[in-house]
């Protein structure tokens, strides 16, 4: 049961909610007066930070096959 918790596979799902949770985040923040430039900013950095972690772990759990 403990393996489950710390598995890749669960690692991947908690990063794409989490990914998810940001965008919503930044939906929110572009439609508030006045817009937070910063806030915007960081939490579009961490977004992209989250998906080039998700990308990475999808291509170690799945590696492309030689041409």
């Amino acid at each position: 049961m403990d393996d489950n918790l710390h598995s890749p596979q669960r690692r991947l799902i908690e990063l794409r909610i989490e990914h998810a949770d940001l965008d919503d985040m930044i939906d929110r923040l572009v439609h508030q007066q006045p817009l937070d430039e910063l806030a915007l900013r960081r939490l579009k950095k961490r977004r992209l930070a989250l998906r080039d972690m998700i990308v990475r772990m999808e291509m170690t759990q799945n590696p492309p096959e030689p041409a």
